[in-house]
């Protein structure tokens, strides 16, 4: 690693750092004990909105992975933070399902199809054309347009589904307003990550998978970044970026032993 304060805190990437098509990658269960062990403040992160933290605390444990609910961080939850921040006990219309909900309901936020201040899209396995059309029509009434990441498919046993960024650019397409999103790559997923640990950029490594979400995310947040290759970025595919993380490793079980 390149010489840098020790690492206190850390982050990572769920899909394809730690579980892969819903098999735990080799390690991971020894990492995440090793981080509990250790008293280290650390986050799993995800662009998935669909699930609470204690859905996917369980969903996790089913791969025999032992994660807290409050060591789950998902986009739904930066949503939230971010919104609470920008307008506190603000009104919002949203199409999405609990994690998103719970969110938003948790921090104060009303949520309502009549004259809201934001309308919020996240990911759901049914979305309704009458919801995206009640949507469309909100934000021509000027209603703000909040999208929790900019993901478009999701995986599922049966093949790609869409998910929210294909829905947003649809939103898009038909009121002229691009959405603001708030998951990676946006860096604010990392910076609200690290506020809810109470962490510092300079003492904090992230781990993923991809180069054009968690590590330039993690890179423009100021973190230390680790490109794990059990997930999409290959190695051969590194050198197209102009970027680089501050490390690669063939997967998370290189990193046990740097957890002290």
């Amino acid at each position: 690693m390149n010489e840098r304060r020790p690492i206190e805190c850390w982050l990572s990437d769920m899909d394809g750092v730690l579980v892969h098509e819903g098999k735990p990658v080799p390690g991971a269960d020894e990492f995440i004990r090793r981080l509990r062990d250790s008293g280290k403040r650390f986050l799993v992160l995800t662009n998935n909105s669909i699930y609470t933290p204690r859905d996917l605390s369980v969903r996790l444990r089913g791969a025999g992975l032992e994660v807290p609910p409050e060591s789950i961080w998902t986009s739904a939850l930066a949503t939230a933070r971010f919104l609470d921040d920008q307008r506190p006990g603000g009104s919002a219309y949203v199409i999405g399902e609990a994690g998103l909900t719970t969110a938003l309901h948790e921090t104060g936020y009303i949520l309502t199809d009549i004259d809201p201040e934001y309308v919020v899209l996240g990911e759901t396995r049914t979305y309704s054309f009458t919801a995206i059309t009640k949507a469309i029509r909100l934000i021509e009434a000027g209603a703000r347009f909040i999208a929790t990441n900019p993901d478009p498919v999701g995986p599922s046993a049966e093949g790609s589904l869409p998910a929210c960024g294909a829905v947003a650019a649809m939103i898009t397409k038909a009121t002229g307003v691009e959405p603001y999103f708030v998951g990676k790559p946006n860096p604010m997923m990392m910076r609200s990550a690290l506020n809810a640990i109470n962490g510092h950029s300079e003492t904090t490594a992230m781990i993923g998978d991809r180069m054009d979400t968690d590590v330039v995310s993690g890179m423009e947040a100021g973190l230390h970044t680790i490109l794990v290759l059990t997930g999409v970025t290959t190695r051969d595919q590194i050198d197209r970026f102009p970027f680089r993380p501050s490390t690669v490793v063939e997967s998370v079980a290189d990193l046990i032993e740097l957890v002290e």
